[in-house]
């Protein structure tokens, strides 16, 4: 994706360069600084980027594979005439699994889903709870699955698989420098790709047929790129919100601009810790299931405290919080395809009361679209078309990286013939930039660098690397 070819020298099937201005400022100074920078950047960062695009392809495409590998325990054998009350339901998942403690319950979203029962265990890897499935019509046991938050074990591993390669907390840096990365990549491809001269207009936005070699190639990975490019967008700044170091700032940003998410305060006196979970948690993080053991002695019992939210307005896809020490249940909604639907109750334990309530309509702009891009980035705003867009999006990555090294391995010197490699744009671009453009930039880059600290540190190793080679190469011209 990474590669806009970037450079201008003629080959035998390049179309000419665009005439030189009249000044140096404007695009035809900025336009080499963005060739060398598109083609470093891609050099170096599309291996990161095949890698969470293929992976991420995996995770989009988990979603189906999960229906169909626990069939068994996700739906019920046959839909019957009413559900048993959800108490009953629990009991029966108590005796299948005497030794884990209940924490939370999730009625079937539908009328052919089965209950899950989720609990605390001994001999769970961190992260993870016992799951039980449960017949909401004969309280029958369908089966147990270790999970992570709402995630089956298939769907749990390749999320993990995606976030970090399964290699823990070194792992997770891939992932950030890839989304570190994306937005500058395909942002600078497309200003590249507008601001190259074409003969016709239709070449911007379809590929040109008639072309053969380097240029047929660069028009599949431009125009691929152009109608990717808002989606690749992003799929990267929501990516990076779960990234340890820039998603940090993130939220600390969020926060300060009264963007944090709000959490229904289900304390049973004033001023009580609220439950909720956090917005910029991993991609299977459970909501709100670690609870303390011990619960309040008075309590109305499950069937009433749903049932004084589902009053209350919160019905569909509810997940039900289990009363702990001092708390009350919390019951939210977890419908995340559009519309969406995430209002949330804490009713009080002693006598089905709402002591507080939180609707999705209140929530501040900033944590509504933190909400809809990480339910996008995950596919499950629109469902199955959500699915869909994201593999697209992932093999288009795939393919521009492809079509990236293909350009560069088309622009080596093809009359020498020791092995040899593509050629970078000549360095010095950014010395025919006027003042006034390059101290903006900078610091532009230096800020942008701070706040997305893989970013900042990974430009400054390219620079780093860069001079080097600039001085090694003067020495040996010298020499020669």
């Amino acid at each position: 994706m990474s590669l806009e070819a970037s450079q201008d020298v003629r080959t035998p099937d390049a179309e000419p360069p665009a005439p030189p201005k009249s000044r140096s400022g404007g695009w035809a100074a900025l336009r080499p600084l963005f060739l060398r920078m598109h083609f470093y950047a891609g050099l170096l960062i599309a291996p990161l980027l095949f890698l969470a695009a293929a992976t991420g392809l995996l995770y989009a495409a988990s979603w189906q594979a999960e229906k169909i590998a626990y069939a068994d325990e996700l739906t019920v054998a046959r839909v019957g005439d009413a559900a048993l009350p959800l108490s009953a339901q629990v009991e029966a998942a108590r005796g299948a699994a005497p030794e884990g403690e209940v924490v939370s319950v999730w009625p079937g979203p539908d009328a052919e889903a089965t209950t899950r029962v989720i609990m605390e265990s001994s001999g769970l890897a961190e992260g993870e709870t016992l799951t039980v499935f449960v017949d909401p019509y004969t309280a029958e046991v369908r089966g147990q699955l270790a999970t992570v938050g709402d995630a089956l074990p298939l769907r749990a591993w390749l999320s993990t698989f995606h976030s970090n390669l399964r290699l823990g907390e070194f792992g997770r840096n891939y992932s950030e420098l890839a989304a570190s990365w994306m937005w500058v990549v395909a942002l600078g491809g497309l200003a590249l790709w507008i601001g190259r001269r074409r003969a016709r207009a239709s070449q911007l936005v379809l590929p040109d047929r008639k072309a053969t070699g380097r240029r047929r190639t660069l028009s599949w990975h431009a125009v691929v790129g152009l109608w990717s490019v808002a989606g690749l967008v992003v799929l990267s700044a929501t990516g990076l919100t779960w990234s340890k170091y820039a998603g940090e700032n993130i939220g600390q940003l969020q926060d300060s601009l009264g963007g944090a998410t709000p959490s229904v305060s289900a304390g049973l006196n004033p001023g009580g810790e609220a439950g909720g979970a956090d917005e910029h948690a991993g991609h299977t993080m459970p909501d709100g299931t670690q609870m303390p053991p011990s619960a309040p002695t008075a309590d109305v019992g499950l069937d009433r405290a749903v049932a004084a939210a589902r009053d209350a307005g919160v019905t569909e896809a509810i997940r039900v919080t289990l009363p702990a020490r001092g708390k009350g249940y919390v019951i939210k909604e977890q419908d995340k395809q559009v519309p969406v639907h995430f209002d949330a109750v804490a009713v009080d334990p002693a006598d089905a009361r709402i002591m507080d309530e939180l609707r999705f309509a209140d929530y501040p702009v900033l944590a509504k679209m933190t909400r809809f891009g990480i339910d996008l980035h995950m596919g499950q705003t629109f469902g199955l078309a959500n699915q869909i867009v994201l593999a697209a999006l992932a093999v288009a990555v795939m393919f521009l990286v492809f079509w990236g090294y293909r350009m560069w391995w088309l622009r080596r010197p093809t009359k020498d013939r020791r092995l040899s490699v593509g050629r970078a744009q000549p360095r010095g671009a950014w010395r025919k930039l006027p003042v006034g453009v390059v101290l903006p930039l900078a610091a532009a880059t230096a800020l942008v660098g701070w706040f997305i600290p893989l970013l900042g540190i990974s430009l400054v190793a390219f620079l780093v690397v860069d001079l080097l080679l600039g001085l090694a190469a003067r020495r040996k011209a010298a020499a020669a």
